[in-house]
């Protein structure tokens, strides 16, 4: 049978934040090399046709995913008639935070590093998240985001940052420009040629995928070896001399 994008690798999780509980799908991967959180933006959900290909992509690679409610059903019901919940970026990113803090605390998770991947508004959220967790977050990928509405925890990031971004996409585009200049950490921006704000041209989001990939590999993969050396060298103090 054909793998599905959609279900396949996960199970439903219940996320707690602070006095809610956030509905999540988490897929690991046996051997994960660490997990990427899905922070999605603009009305968006963890049922995003495009965050759930990209999710099921970097699974293939080896990386866990979650992917995450950041709203509960009341929350996106207020948002679906305003619009305003999807902007505050304050109440996205404590949820992203506390989303974070809930994978620390589980079995299947704890002591695996963890990335984020923005999409939207989402990628504000999520920066400004890392900003709040600097030891525990050790990557941030931004698809067509938003983060310039991180506002000034843009100059507090310690996590390697990329911004990826489609080249038709002019606004968004220059958006990212400018908060690249605001970033301090390690960071890069790759400008897909031809692509728009959803990325639904041939190949754009496998290419969005490819790079968010190799980017959580390389810093997740760090993170995770400095742990091991970590635990080992502890070991050793633990057992004196021999």
């Amino acid at each position: 049978m054909a793998r599905s994008a959609s279900t396949e690798g996960t199970r439903p999780v219940q996320v707690r934040a602070g006095d809610v509980m956030l509905d999540g799908d988490l897929g690991l991967p046996e051997g994960a090399s660490g997990i990427v959180v899905f922070a999605h933006g603009s009305g968006s959900s963890r049922f995003s046709p495009r965050n759930r290909r990209v999710a099921w992509m970097l699974r293939d690679r080896g990386l866990g995913t979650l992917l995450v409610d950041l709203l509960t059903q009341e929350e996106e019901a207020v948002d679906l008639r305003t619009a305003h919940v999807r902007f505050d970026i304050g109440l996205l990113a404590e949820r992203v935070a506390l989303t974070i803090d809930w994978l620390s605390e589980e079995r299947d998770t704890a002591g695996l590093g963890v990335g984020i991947f923005g999409a939207s508004t989402g990628a504000a959220a999520a920066l400004v998240a890392a900003s709040e967790r600097p030891g525990a977050v050790f990557a941030v990928v931004s698809r067509g985001g938003r983060p310039d509405l991180a506002g000034e925890a843009l100059h507090l990031v310690e996590t390697p940052t990329l911004l990826i971004v489609g080249g038709a996409d002019t606004l968004v585009l220059d958006l990212n420009q400018e908060a690249m200049e605001e970033l301090r950490c390690e960071k890069r921006l790759v400008v897909i040629p031809g692509a728009t704000h959803l990325f639904e041209e041939s190949g754009a989001l496998e290419e969005v995928a490819r790079l968010a990939g190799e980017w959580f590999e390389g810093h997740l993969g760090a993170a995770r070896e400095r742990g091991e050396a970590r635990r080992s060298s502890s070991r050793g103090r633990a057992q004196g001399p021999v």
